[in-house]
Parts: structure tokens; sequence; C-alpha cells
């Protein structure tokens, strides 16, 4: 079976930049696993909670029903800070993004870019970092050898992807997506999609700025091809999987 491995930064984000591939993906049998750095406890909307730590819970309920919507085979928050992540101890994050590759072994990886998606945020800047770096380094014998002496192996991705976008944010800090190299037709999935954002109960006031947001993407989702194991020439796609083979 072929394994998708999606990065992203807070809850919410899973159905918002890869909710509609998450489920088209899972539709033709393939596995798919989100890494959550952050359980979002530093959001600014935050339901009835009145601390960080409730927050943080009631976001990892959130999450968990937002991957049943999205029928995901396994999502994990981690317990990274949200709001911090640009402050946090890099060996150590790429570490545990490692070691999970080599657990889940996934043919293909997706999560965001450097610029921080459409919204600028460091966070997501930084998911997408400590996934590039963990892509590469999962693959090699010399990174995190304590792992490989616990019983993991190697593991090479075969492609690695940044959710992009035709379009920015007006009223946000300036930002510059990547080229879309790969465009995903999500008709069929866009009101799961939706719905998968609304289990975000706690960020009920973004659903606004988020349905606006994803009429005028239309019902495709976009992605930079930002590396794979086989060097090759810039292609348009419209298949994440196009080309890889299984183990």
């Amino acid at each position: 079976m072929k394994r998708l491995l999606c990065v992203t930064a807070h809850p919410d984000d899973e159905a918002g930049g890869f909710g509609g591939s998450l489920l088209l993906y899972a539709s033709r049998g393939i596995e798919t696993y989100v890494i959550c750095l952050t359980p979002g406890q530093a959001a600014t909307h935050r339901g009835d909670t009145h601390s960080d730590e409730e927050l943080a819970t009631v976001r990892r309920r959130e999450f968990e029903d937002s991957c049943r919507i999205l029928k995901v085979a396994h999502g994990e928050v981690l317990g990274y800070r949200d709001g911090a992540l640009d402050r946090t101890e890099f060996y150590s994050v790429v570490g545990d993004l490692v070691h999970r590759i080599r657990h889940i072994r996934p043919h293909v990886m997706m999560t965001l870019g450097p610029e921080g998606a459409i919204t600028a945020h460091p966070d997501h800047s930084m998911a997408g970092i400590f996934a590039t770096m963990a892509f590469h380094w999962a693959g090699r014998t010399n990174r995190f050898t304590d792992q490989l002496a616990d019983g993991l192996s190697p593991h090479r991705a075969q492609k690695l992807y940044y959710s992009t976008s035709l379009m920015t944010l007006p009223d946000r800090q300036p930002v510059s997506p990547a080229p879309a190299t790969a465009v995903i037709e999500v008709s069929d999935y866009f009101d799961a999609k939706v719905q998968a954002f609304k289990a975000h109960t706690t960020q009920a006031p973004l659903v606004p700025i988020f349905e606006n947001a994803v009429k005028q993407r239309g019902r495709q989702e976009f992605f930079h091809l930002a590396a794979a194991i086989i060097p090759r020439t810039m292609e348009m796609e419209t298949d994440l999987f196009s080309g890889v083979v299984e183990d």
C-alpha cells in the first residue's frame, strides 16, 4: 500500500491546505497520515476555553474529528508550542519527524512552504522547513543514528510537495508563494473539506474567511514539487503519485 504523509503546524491546517487531496488519495486506497506540530494553544480564537491547556485539549479533539472526516488513517498532534516554532530547537523537531518518517515510510510527503502559505504565519514557515530537512535526512545513515540502533532503518520518500496558491491575501504580510507544478482536482471532496474545517469549532470566526479563500481558489488544490529522489526537469502534474513506485 502506498502512503502519503502531511506535516502541518496547527489543527485546521490539514483541512484548509490539504483536505481535498487527503480525501482524494484515501479514496484511491492510499494510506494517509497527518502530523501536526502544535496543538494550537496560542490561537486568537479560543471558543469557551479558559486556558492554553484547555484550548490545546479541545483543539486536539477537533483535529481528531477533522481527520475522521478526511478519512486520515492516522493523525498525530505533537506538543510543540504554538506561535514559537521559530524559537524551537531545530534538531529536536527534525529528529521527531525523521523518527516518524522512518516508521511510517511514506512514498510522498506534503507540507507548507517556507513562505508561510498565504497567511505568512511563521509557524507555517517552520513546519515546512522542519519537514523539508526531515525528508532529506530520514534517508541518510549518518543522521539520527540512535534511531537506527533502535531498529529503524533509513527511508527516502520519493517526492516532497509544498502546498501553494495562485492568490495572496491583500491584508496580510507580503508573501511569495512557490509556483504551482501540480494541480489536484478535488471537486468531489470540496464539501467534505469545508466540513472538516468547520469541525474546528473553536475557530468558527475564521470560517467566513476560509470559505471566501477556497471560493477564490476554486475546487482545486495547488502544490509545488520541492524535491524528488529521481532528478528531473519541472513539469505540470495532476497526480502527486505520478511516477511513484511501491517499495
